[in-house]
């Protein structure tokens, strides 16, 4: 490899970056906004991370210091139960964050697996850079905040709907919040995030 086409790769990394952290700015100032300063410490804060479609980004009884936000791709979250069957809890697509919270907040291992359901880029922060960047910005701490809020409401929503609503009602309520999601996630793992049977699902689609 020459010169100029070392230096081309190394631009074109250069642009990607610039776009990656844009996307992550604009991500951010859906909540709350940025001076040009406050950002550029912000996305010091963060890695990139790309992983292949099947490769896990956390295994069970893995120690788990990281949060991460989907730049590209789309990944599941999930429980294999003593059945062997798999549980899952979430997917996460572009400008959605995942990790085992449970892990990442009391330091434990691993209790969810995640994995890649397509070919994925990621922003990584670490537990000590994240809770670097809260004491030292007020802005981005209400920012975690608030974001963390709407999961707590995502999450409380979801329950409700799998105790107290019919696999029509879940499937509808998904499709109405997220119908790029469907169209993107086959359909076993749909109808076992949906905690129905591959059968149903396919009756649901197809009434």
């Amino acid at each position: 490899m020459n010169k100029n086409e070392c230096l081309e790769i190394l631009n074109k990394f250069v642009l990607c970056m610039h776009h990656t952290m844009e996307n992550l700015r604009k991500h951010i100032e859906q909540i709350t906004a940025l001076t040009d300063e406050e950002f550029t410490y912000v996305s010091s804060m963060f890695t990139v991370k790309k992983l292949r479609k099947h490769q896990f980004l956390i295994q069970e009884e893995s120690e788990v210091q990281n949060d991460y936000w989907v730049v590209k791709g789309l990944l599941k979250a999930y429980h294999i139960d003593e059945h062997g069957k798999m549980q899952i809890l979430q997917f996460a697509m572009e400008d959605w964050w995942i990790s085992d919270y449970r892990a990442y907040h009391f330091q434990t291992p691993a209790t969810i697996v995640i994995d890649c359901i397509e070919d994925s880029e990621l922003l990584v922060i670490s537990k000590q850079n994240k809770e670097n960047l809260c004491n030292h910005s007020h802005t981005m701490a209400n920012f975690f905040r608030k974001k963390s809020n709407l999961g707590y409401v995502a999450l409380q929503q979801r329950i409700l709907l799998l105790l107290n609503r019919n696999p029509q009602d879940r499937y509808n309520r998904l499709f109405e919040l997220c119908p790029r999601l469907l169209q993107r996630i086959p359909k076993t793992l749909l109808a076992s995030y949906l905690g129905i049977s591959r059968e149903t699902l396919s009756r649901l689609q197809h009434p």
